[in-house]
C-alpha cells in the first residue's frame, strides 16, 4: 500500500454545545476557530455539533436537498460556517448535523466533509442510538463514505458505529488510511469509548480520530468528551483532558503508516464482508 501523501496535521475540537441553539453554537465555534493557531490539514468537530443529540430534529434539523451541494449560495448557515472555517485555516472540517432532507422528507444524522475549494462529501449513520430513540426519528444510512484528502483516504463514522466492527473493516483492496469518529458518547460509557477507538485502530492498521463534547446536554446526559488521536499500533498520539473544553492538535505520518503496513501486512489476512441493509427506510 502506498500513500502518495504529505504529513496531516488534524486539529479536534473537544467541546461543549449548547442544547438546540444552531446560533450559539456557530458562535462559540467561530471563538474556536480564531483561537486556533497552528497551521492544520483537517478539523473534526462533534457529533450534531449545531444542536447537541436531539431527537427533535422536526424543529431543528439542518433543511438540505441534493442539488444544493454545487450551490453554496443554498447552503445552509451550518455548513455555510464549516466553509468559513475551512477558508480560514486551508483545512477540510468534518462533523454531523441533523439534517432534513427535503427530497425524501426524512432525517438523517449526516457527517459532511467541506473542503476550502467547497467541495462537499458527507455520509449518514447506518447504525442509530435506539437506546435514546434515535431510530424512531432518523434514517439509517446504507452505504460507506471515504474521501480523499491531500492524498490521504478518510473513512467517516458516526458515534455508535465505533460499536460495529464489520461496517468499518478495512482491506488490502481499497484500504482507508484514517477513520473518524464524530461523538456524543455519554461520560456513562466512557471507558468502552476509549477502548473501541484504540480497538478500531489496530485491527484496521490505520490513524484513529475520535472526538466527543463535554457537558449536560438537553436531556442531562453528561458528557466528559476524552477525545483522542490513535496509531495505528494503538498508542495514544494526542488526547483530550477529561471534561475540558479544548483543542487536540497532532501531526500524522504517511511514512510511518506505510512502513508499518509493509513490515506487518495484517491487511492481506482480513475477512472479506458483504454488508446488506437490514433496515427498511422509515
Amino acid at each position: 500500500m502506498k500513500i502518495s501523501a504529505q504529513d496531516l496535521t488534524v486539529a479536534a475540537l473537544q467541546t461543549d454545545l449548547f442544547w438546540e441553539r444552531e446560533d450559539k453554537n456557530i458562535d462559540a465555534i467561530q471563538d474556536d476557530m480564531n483561537a486556533l493557531r497552528a497551521a492544520v490539514d483537517l478539523i473534526v468537530l462533534p457529533e450534531m455539533w449545531a444542536t447537541g443529540f436531539s431527537m427533535r430534529p422536526q424543529g431543528v434539523a439542518m433543511e438540505w436537498r441534493r442539488e444544493w451541494s454545487k450551490n453554496v449560495d443554498k447552503w445552509p448557515a451550518p455548513l455555510q460556517a464549516m466553509l468559513r472555517w475551512s477558508q480560514q485555516h486551508q483545512a477540510a472540517v468534518t462533523g454531523s448535523l441533523s439534517c432534513k432532507l427535503l427530497d425524501h422528507d426524512q432525517f438523517v444524522n449526516r457527517c459532511f466533509f467541506v473542503t476550502p475549494e467547497k467541495t462537499l462529501k458527507w455520509y449518514d449513520k447506518r447504525h442509530l442510538f435506539s437506546f435514546a430513540g434515535e431510530d424512531q426519528v432518523y434514517t439509517s444510512g446504507m452505504e460507506t463514505t471515504t474521501v480523499d484528502w491531500r492524498g490521504w483516504k478518510l473513512n467517516l463514522q458516526v458515534c455508535y458505529d465505533l460499536r460495529f466492527p464489520v461496517f468499518s473493516r478495512n482491506n488490502e483492496e481499497e484500504p482507508y488510511d484514517i477513520a473518524i469518529y464524530v461523538a456524543n458518547w455519554p461520560q456513562a460509557r466512557s471507558d468502552a469509548w476509549k477502548a473501541l477507538l484504540k480497538a478500531r485502530a489496530i485491527e484496521n492498521q490505520c490513524y484513529v480520530v475520535g472526538v466527543n463534547r463535554v457537558g449536560a446536554d438537553g436531556n442531562g446526559v453528561s458528557h466528559d468528551g476524552n477525545s483522542g488521536i490513535i496509531h495505528p499500533k494503538g498508542q495514544s498520539l494526542a488526547s483530550a483532558e477529561n471534561g475540558q473544553k479544548t483543542w487536540i492538535t497532532t501531526g500524522l505520518s504517511a511514512q510511518e503508516l506505510m512502513d508499518f503496513r509493509e513490515k506487518f501486512p495484517v491487511l492481506l489476512d482480513a475477512d472479506s464482508f458483504e454488508l446488506k441493509q437490514t433496515r427498511s427506510a422509515r
